[in-house]
């Protein structure tokens, strides 16, 4: 191929594998560092592919789950209280995609699954793969992908379907909370939650202090649980500059100091109420959120 060629056929598909490989990873620097790494691959090639994009899609997909069998990813993954990596703004991807696709309860969802569970179910599910092209992708057998199919949509179907609202209503849901929060009225947070609500606070693996608060160190279940955490959060951070931003596609509360972004607030909407609500505070993994301006 010519270099022109080349890179006019990447960079058609970069987008479609930097979400690809933000989904499969939750960490959006480490998804671009993979799609760049396959670029430099991509121009190493010969002669073009058949199909570029099952191609480059086989490429980056292989290389993440090489990256989710690392110890280091073991490790991360393996604590409870940690969240994907929040985003302001995924590029190039519709809204339609952003609202269900990238939301942080799906996200946190996909961690549950093992590697080839979430590939399968993403490249099925999310990017359109037929059955047979997965299996080749992946190098299993088609009833092989169908089994690892069927065990990750049951992981998350329930959940999933449960949890989502129009962005008013999430909009609506998340003010109330921040105002009920500000206040440290456990009662009035408690009545915005569901009864199995669950707190979900990262401040990475060494834990960080939050305006005084402790990092959570594990969830937190139970409406009246929930709400005194949040409670005791709310009391403090009076200094902090606070934004309603888009983050994961989804209506979001962002805190500053001195313009720095020092943690976002995440809600998952089940059935009206409050189902989930996830904070994250690691300082070195608040980076595409972007500072105020």
């Amino acid at each position: 191929m010519a270099l022109n060629d080349t890179t006019a056929t990447f960079e058609v598909h970069r987008p479609a594998l930097v979400r690809l490989a933000y989904r499969m990873l939750g960490d959006l620097g480490r998804a671009q560092d993979i799609v760049q790494d396959a670029w430099l691959r991509w121009q190493g090639l010969a002669g073009a592919p058949e199909s570029p994009r099952a191609f480059l899609t086989k490429m980056v997909t292989r290389q993440c789950l090489n990256e989710l069998g690392s110890a280091r990813a073991r490790r991360e993954e393996s604590r409870s209280n940690r969240l994907p990596e929040p985003v302001r703004e995924e590029p190039d991807a519709d809204p339609a995609e952003r609202a269900d696709q990238i939301s942080m309860a799906f996200l946190v969802l996909l961690q549950r699954l093992t590697p080839a569970e979430r590939a399968v179910l993403l490249l099925h599910d999310v990017f359109d793969f037929g059955h047979a092209e997965v299996g080749a992708l992946l190098d299993k057998t088609e009833a092989a992908c169908r089994q690892l199919l069927a065990r990750a949509r049951r992981h998350v179907a329930e959940e999933r379907h449960s949890f989502g609202a129009p962005r008013e209503e999430h909009a609506r849901l998340l003010r109330a909370f921040l105002s009920a929060s500000r206040d440290g009225d456990v009662d009035a947070i408690a009545r915005l939650l569901t009864d199995d609500a669950v707190l979900i606070s990262d401040g990475g693996p060494e834990g960080v202090t939050v305006e005084g608060v402790r990092n959570l160190p594990r969830p937190v279940s139970g409406a009246h649980q929930v709400a005194t955490a949040i409670a005791a959060l709310g009391r403090h951070g009076a200094s902090l500059e606070r934004r309603e931003w888009i983050v994961n596609g989804q209506p979001a509360l962002v805190a500053f100091a001195n313009g720095r972004p020092v943690f976002v607030v995440l809600l998952a909407i089940k059935a009206g109420s409050i189902g989930s609500v996830f904070i994250h505070a690691d300082p070195t993994r608040l980076s595409h959120i972007g500072p105020l301006q």
